[in-house]
């Protein structure tokens, strides 16, 4: 299997130097960020549309340092209803199925999105436990009038230039979990839509990452490389709580705009679960077993580490989470 990172983490560095690092972590793949809710440094869209030699140099990059561009990420809310966000994000997302067949590259990860409550709203509004039937009437709004509509015309644009779009299973998306996910594919009758298995987000929702590639099985496209710990404080209060999160303006230092006037809010602290490097939330054991999983769905399956622990910087944390995986892979 492929294993390297999302270069997300290394925005601040050029392509070349990201991919150095990548490199001499004993890595082999890269995923790049393509639009959405963050910028697009490493990944030239224009450039590539417009040329075959833009696009055969910005390869000639990843050959030099003997890495493989395997995905491009898009993750964004392409159904939102903030219509600026919903615009940008959506047309990222049918770009990037483009630029990546022009690359080659056979995977474009992003999520499902989230609309409003009704054909009214103005914000995202996630809907999860329906027992009261005014739920229902969201839950099919968001489905039947907008999340599949949409989804249909991603499913006829991946199949066109033959790239598969892997959903990230995240909360705060109508797929966040398998169940969510099959449903899609049903409902869109999809050939080329499926999951990015990142267990990350399974783990904190009590689903058990390896069961679900099981279950899932070829509509497993990509995975990603993200752990996470559980805390004390989650014993108490659950994985649903919301306490101590705090807004950040957009004028803060290194506050994160995600679209529109929308910015990442603040993590709690103490926290209920936090996302941690590849081996701090579980051992390496786990890991080699999740592995295992994914080279049963497909052996060339990229595994690419999602670095998104607060509480190692950007190098440290991105070395562990190789160690682990590269441990893990028997490497």
């Amino acid at each position: 299997m492929r294993l390297g990172a999302y270069t997300a983490c290394l925005h601040d560095k050029s392509l070349p130097e990201a991919l150095a690092i990548l490199k001499n972590l004993g890595l082999e793949s890269a995923e790049v960020n393509s639009g959405g809710f963050i910028p697009e440094p490493h990944l030239p869209s224009a450039d590539i549309l417009a040329s075959e030699t833009a696009r055969q140099e910005y390869l000639g990059i990843y050959a030099e340092h003997g890495i493989t561009l395997t995905a491009l990420n898009c993750n964004g809310n392409p159904i939102d209803a903030n219509a600026a966000r919903r615009e940008k994000h959506s047309a990222d997302l049918l770009r990037s199925i483009e630029v990546a067949a022009l690359l080659g590259v056979k995977r474009v990860v992003t999520m499902s999105g989230t609309p409003g409550t009704g054909p009214e709203g103005t914000l995202p509004s996630w809907n999860t436990l329906t027992w009261d039937s005014a739920y229902l009437d969201v839950r099919d709004y968001q489905w039947n009038d907008v999340a599949i509509p949409f989804w249909k015309t991603v499913q006829e644009r991946a199949a066109h230039f033959d790239v598969k779009v892997a959903i990230e299973m995240h909360p705060h998306n109508v797929v966040y979990n398998p169940a969510t996910l099959e449903r899609l594919v049903a409902e869109t009758n999809a050939t080329h839509v499926g999951a990015e298995l990142d267990p990350s987000h399974l783990f904190w929702q009590g689903i058990e990452p390896i069961e679900a590639v099981n279950h899932l099985g070829g509509l497993v496209y990509n995975a990603a490389a993200k752990d996470t710990r559980i805390n004390e404080r989650a014993r108490i209060h659950g994985v649903l709580d919301d306490t101590g999160f705090s807004r950040v303006d957009a004028d803060e230092p290194g506050a994160l705009g995600l679209g529109g006037p929308f910015t990442l809010a603040r993590w709690p602290k103490p926290s209920s679960w936090d996302f941690v490097a590849v081996g701090r939330g579980h051992d390496v054991s786990w890991w080699a077993a999740f592995l295992q999983a994914l080279e049963k769905v497909d052996p060339d399956m990229a595994v690419n580490i999602e670095h998104e622990d607060q509480e190692l910087d950007q190098l440290e944390g991105l070395a562990f989470a190789a160690r682990t995986l590269l441990a893990a892979a028997g490497r």
